[in-house]
């Protein structure tokens, strides 16, 4: 497929050698590179420039080596994850979150499937075809271990390998005598780049440990994964078996004669496409009355001016509340899918009463969404923002999306595979858009506002370090708070503390960072953010 997929060995028989993989120049000569620059850019370092170097380097790697007129140039597929691959190497540069650190990676695994499959279209088939194709390349390079036979014996084969490295470095050795005593500088120079070599070896020695040599080895195994790519058809003959439609089935019915024992079984398993069309449309009419009557208390209760009564458990109503309502939507959706699975799609007489039952229990659903999302917006309005409730407000994007896929399978007949695949096109554009956004920075700017007299410090505390000039800008607000929180790391157990006891928790977190950030942070770990931060708190 291209010059960097080769193709799957076939099993080796009983006490018979597996061959190797077949590997171009071009890769044998970027697989020891890549291993070289994955123990360079993450040994004993955190995650920032290094993985957007390591991530540019496979993907150039990859792309140097797709033919012209490969198929993966013509899947639309392919350029939105690459588009989404470069997009997070930014992020990752820029802000170095979690988000953007996991969306790179998921993106990259993403563009190696479509390399080995260019005409997947499920996102989830595309990152197992990536997976079970590294998995099968360690195998297939484990032979190039072994030194070639040739029909010699071990001692045979040590003498000709230990002769064809020993006469060129003797040689070379010869003719740097005579060098040096024949030209003065030349000497000079050998004796700096001598040196230069020592120390080199020197501060390379005591790195060396068992370790470092089993993370080389596992950079090693990770690139030749990444680098080599194995065709794995499994992922995408199961795709073909899908369409976007739903087509309609001939019910296999048994003949049935008085002769047939299993006559009344057979009667019962028997599709009734008018009795399923009963039970749908009594679904369908008796829950929207009931969803009906939780909307309208919801928009009166939720909509209208909603404000807690004193002692009102805020907590209980938005978690369990929220958790409950979003169970509920997720069955509405998934007996939407079963209703609508087969032949019902295509029961004349009364599809089109069911298609509108149907389409008035995903709206109410999605008025139910709306609800869901306020309740969480009153919970961030009293108690302040944290991770959960922005992973509340992307999950409700998720299901509204959903719910419209919902009506495109209602309307036009999708199958489950169309739903599915929509869907998680939608959930890795969510993905990047969690790795845009400065989500740290934004929650220590909105819970240390004046509005707040109550605040967790220590939630804050345990933030990446881009935050900290933020802790320190609006430390003054503690002065105001009548509680402020202070949990241990990993701890559950709140503690209280005083506002000059928070501010000096700040004051100590600020001055930690900045005097352990030159010694703990190289270059390989670098990203805009955190050493913007350094800057601004070193000044």
């Amino acid at each position: 497929m291209t010059s960097f997929s080769v193709s799957a060995p076939a099993a080796a028989a009983p006490g018979v050698r597996r061959a190797a993989l077949p590997l171009t120049s071009l890769q044998k000569a970027l697989l020891p590179l890549g291993a070289v620059l994955f123990d360079v850019l993450f040994w004993n370092q955190e995650v920032g420039l290094n993985l957007s170097l390591y991530t540019l380097f496979v993907v150039a790697a990859t792309l140097a080596g797709l033919p012209r007129h490969a198929a993966v140039w013509r899947s639309g597929y392919f350029w939105l994850m690459l588009g989404g691959t470069l997009l997070s190497v930014g992020c990752v540069l820029l802000l170095g979150s979690g988000a953007a650190k996991l969306a790179c990676v998921a993106s990259l695994v993403l563009v190696l499937g479509y390399v080995n499959q260019p005409h997947l279209k499920l996102l989830a088939f595309a990152l197992l075809t990536s997976l079970v194709s590294a998995a099968r390349v360690v195998p297939g390079l484990l032979p190039y271990l072994r030194l070639p036979s040739g029909g010699m014996g071990r001692w045979s084969r040590t003498r000709f390998y230990g002769r064809l490295l020993l006469m060129p470095l003797v040689v070379l050795g010869v003719f740097h005598l005579l060098f040096s005593m024949a030209n003065p500088r030349y000497a000079a120079l050998a004796a700096v780049a001598l040196a230069t070599v020592g120390e080199w070896l020197a501060a390379l020695l005591p790195a060396i440990s068992v370790p470092h040599l089993l993370f080389f080895l596992v950079g090693l195994v990770l690139t030749a994964g990444a680098l080599v790519l194995v065709p794995v058809h499994f992922f995408l003959d199961r795709e073909s078996r899908f369409g976007e439609f739903v087509r309609r089935q001939r019910d296999r019915v048994a003949s049935f004669s008085v002769r047939n024992p299993n006559f009344r079984a057979q009667t019962f398993r028997s599709l009734d496409l008018r009795k399923e069309y009963l039970a749908a449309l009594a679904v369908f009419g008796l829950v929207n009355v009931l969803l009906l009557v939780v909307n309208i208390i919801d928009i009166n209760w939720i909509w209208l001016g909603f404000t807690p009564s004193p002692g009102f458990d805020l907590t209980q109503f938005v978690h369990e509340g929220t958790y409950v309502l979003i169970l509920s939507i997720l069955v509405a959706m998934g007996i939407v899918l079963w209703f609508f699975r087969r032949n019902l799609n295509f029961y004349a007489p009364g599809l089109r009463a069911l298609r509108w039952g149907a389409t008035v229990w995903v709206v109410q659903n999605a008025v139910l969404v709306v609800s869901v999302g306020l309740r969480n917006y009153y919970y961030i309005t009293y108690t302040g923002l944290a991770y959960k409730r922005i992973g509340v407000y992307g999950f409700l994007l998720l299901t509204l999306f959903g719910l419209g896929t919902v009506l495109l399978k209602i309307w036009q007949r999708r199958s489950a595979y169309s739903l599915v695949r929509l869907n998680a096109v939608a959930a890795y554009g969510l993905l990047l858009l969690l790795a845009l956004g400065n989500w740290e920075i934004w929650m220590v700017r909105y819970n240390l506002s004046p509005r707040f007299k109550a605040v967790d410090v220590g939630f804050l505390l345990e933030m990446p370090e881009r935050v900290l000039p933020e802790l320190q800008a609006r430390q003054s607000v503690l002065s105001g708070m009548t509680r402020i929180v202070i949990s241990p790391p990993g701890s559950y157990n709140e503690v209280n503390a005083t506002p000059a006891q928070a501010q000096e928790a700040i004051k100590a977190r600020v001055a930690g960072w900045v005097r352990n950030y030159p010694e703990y942070h190289t270059w390989q770990s670098w990203t805009y953010a955190e050493a913007q931060a350094y800057e601004h708190l070193r000044q």
